[in-house]
């Protein structure tokens, strides 16, 4: 894919962080000394006491979408701007993430790049699910991962589940996390669940702690689908961390990865396994 010319950018802060209100104008200076011009969503500039625009407008008449925070940053933004299809570069503010790994103080120096073409453009796969609740059918997306766990902290739960359509298993512990191989760096590898190479089209389900040793995460192609059901109790489902909804008895769970991929903006010498060995400590 041809890397477009970059004519104006849409800025997302990390939200209740008024402090990045200096970082945002190096920031925007920084663009701005290469003809680029800047856009502040309204609920960033409202918490550094600037004029902003509406999200969704942010996302129609920019060329990028730049976050300034961390990963969770970039993942609310990755999520909310799914449908207009806009690159984003995550620019962190703190600790090098797995996906925003470019810091204020290398911000220039990628930028000069940048204008000349010099950067890479990643597709990363993204979760589609569809369920019910209260009769209304509801459609989201993750970026990192979808969960599906008890509604009682005091209870097991149990879930069917359909590999497209076909009787596959079920689950009976504290539920199941579905991750995108971008998300597999977050809660799945925490569950137990495998390392997935970014850029692959696959996803995994990762039990969370089972009953029996012999329920294993498993990863399925991109090509499949998969239907939950918790025919004994009620359950949550968790979106990427950040969204809940309710699940009830025998309503159906359908997971499957989007048509289209989230697009992030990186160095062209960026190296996932470098992020990796420096982020999990691989090699000490």
């Amino acid at each position: 894919m041809q890397n477009k010319t970059i004519k104006k950018v849409g800025v997302v802060l990390r939200p209740s962080t008024p402090e990045l209100k200096n970082d945002f104008f190096t920031l925007e200076k920084i663009f701005n000394n290469y003809n680029i011009e800047v856009e502040i969503d309204n609920i960033s500039g409202g918490m550094i006491g600037i004029m902003g625009v509406e999200f969704e407008l942010l996302c129609q008449t920019t060329d990028i979408l730049v976050t300034l925070g961390g990963d969770g940053t970039l993942i609310s933004v990755a999520r909310r701007s799914f449908k207009y299809a806009i690159p984003i570069l995550g620019v962190y503010a703190g600790n090098l993430g797995f996906l925003a790994d470019v810091s204020l103080d290398e911000l220039d120096d990628f930028v000069a790049q940048m204008v000349s073409g010099n950067y890479r453009m990643d597709e990363r796969s993204i979760l589609e699910a569809r369920f019910t609740q209260n009769h209304k059918e509801f459609t989201t997306y993750a970026f990192n991962d979808i969960v599906l766990t008890r509604h009682s902290v005091l209870n097991m739960i149990h879930i069917e589940t359909l590999v497209d359509s076909k009787a596959f298993n079920t689950y009976y512990g504290d539920g199941v996390i579905v991750s995108t191989p971008t998300g597999s760096t977050a809660y799945n590898l925490s569950a137990g669940g495998p390392v997935l190479f970014p850029l692959t089209n696959v996803f995994s389900l990762t039990p969370i702690s089972p009953h029996s040793l012999t329920q294993r995460p498993v990863v399925f192609p991109g090509t499949f689908s998969i239907e939950m059901k918790t025919p004994k109790e009620r359950a949550l489902i968790i979106v990427d961390g950040q969204d809940k909804h309710e699940l009830d008895l025998e309503e159906s769970l359908h997971i499957k990865l989007a048509q289209k991929r989230v697009r992030l903006i990186h160095r062209e010498a960026f190296n996932y396994f470098d992020v990796l060995k420096e982020k999990l400590g691989w090699g000490e």
